[in-house]
């Protein structure tokens, strides 16, 4: 029920009260405890960005260390919905990080929730550095056209194997496309244990959301249809557009920048010999309305 969670809500006002004042200047008569979705938004305008991204890249002094074949992903990144930057975090980076969380692990001051770590970044000073490297921010910061705030960090030590899908269903924005997410290997990530994969361009489809598969819920209740659901719609939708998939091998220390409607998702993970030890960052603009989609959840903060 919508009511239990604006319960929950209401005991976490310093984490929520940002979004009050955004609420007030859209006209939105919502309480930073209230429950909120895509259909809030419906009626309001649609901002447009100040600049396109690869004017705003050229002033970011970290663009300008980068390789030309580094430079040329970040630079269709909205062509593409995607972007690759080669080792651009060091082995030794990598290897301190996974020390770091295997001890965290170890002592029990992180635990795994099924096959992942949430929010590793506020117990691990390592992973936090790694997310919240500046010259990373800066660069994420001009392909949103907004400050970028790293907002959730999710570990794997094994593939996730999770089915394609986009960001946009379970960490939501006004305006849309205010979060942009990047996946680190931290170890070399082949065939075998399961890499990720993309599907390029897809983000230049609509952002498909609660009311795209009859599950916005009423005024009491939440959505009651099963996550497969929306799963069975992306395969659909992958279908329909003849999309193209993409898998990434990658190195230790590569990275893979990828847009808020970006489909994607891990392959199966074949040798359960091997780990496959990766992190993923989110990040929200920092005027954004954030919210989760499914659950229609405000984000802490």
């Amino acid at each position: 029920m919508r009511l239990a969670y604006n319960v929950y809500n209401l005991f976490h006002k310093s984490r929520l009260q940002h979004n009050a004042a955004l609420y007030k200047k859209l006209g939105l008569k919502k309480r930073y405890y209230s429950s909120v979705s895509s259909k809030d938004f419906a009626d309001l305008p649609v901002p447009e960005n100040s600049l396109p991204s690869a004017a705003l890249l050229q002033q970011v002094p970290a663009f300008s260390r980068l390789s030309q074949a580094d430079q040329s992903s970040l630079q269709n990144f909205h062509q593409e919905g995607y972007a690759i930057l080669s080792c651009y975090f060091t082995e030794q980076q990598a290897d301190a990080v996974n020390r770091e969380l295997e001890q965290l692990v170890q002592s029990r001051t992180l635990t795994f929730t099924g096959n992942r770590i949430m929010f590793g970044f506020r117990r691990s000073p390592l992973l936090r550095q790694m997310g919240e490297d500046p010259g990373l921010l800066s660069l994420l910061s001009a392909l949103i056209d907004t400050e970028a705030i790293l907002f959730q960090s999710i570990n794997f030590f094994s593939g996730s194997e999770q089915h394609t899908h986009s960001d946009s269903i379970h960490m939501t924005t006004y305006p849309l496309g205010k979060l942009i997410a990047v996946w680190v290997a931290l170890e070399d990530i082949g065939p075998d244990n399961g890499p990720l994969h993309y599907y390029p361009k897809s983000h230049r489809l609509p952002y498909y959301l609660n009311s795209d598969y009859g599950n916005e819920g009423n005024r009491w209740l939440i959505g009651e249809k099963d996550y497969s659901a929306y799963e069975a719609m992306i395969e659909e939708k992958i279908r329909s557009a003849t999309l193209e998939k993409k898998i990434f091998h990658a190195k230790k220390g590569d990275l893979l920048i990828w847009h808020a409607n970006l489909f994607h998702g891990g392959e199966p993970h074949l040798n359960k010999e091997r780990s496959r030890k990766s992190a993923v960052f989110h990040y929200f603009g920092k005027d954004a309305i954030c919210y989760h989609e499914i659950t229609q959840r405000p984000a802490l903060f």
